[in-house]
């Protein structure tokens, strides 16, 4: 299967600190499952699930400086 039939996007999803976490996926509800794997369920805590921007990987850069 290619992977150009299920595409991929980033998304920022705000914390409670104020910063942000970047996470890919499908959709931003994938982007989270996806975030589960990886991070602690107390740093899943901090994310605020209804509140993202999806951004585009050139942009990037302009969004580093918010993520922690």
């Amino acid at each position: 299967m290619s992977s150009f039939s299920n595409p991929q996007y980033m998304y920022l999803f705000d914390l409670k600190s104020g910063k942000k976490k970047l996470a890919y996926g499908q959709s931003p509800e994938d982007a989270l499952e996806i975030l589960s794997f990886r991070l602690t369920a107390d740093e899943m805590a901090d994310i605020i699930p209804g509140k993202h921007m999806k951004i585009s990987q050139r942009k990037i850069q302009q969004y580093v400086h918010l993520l922690g």
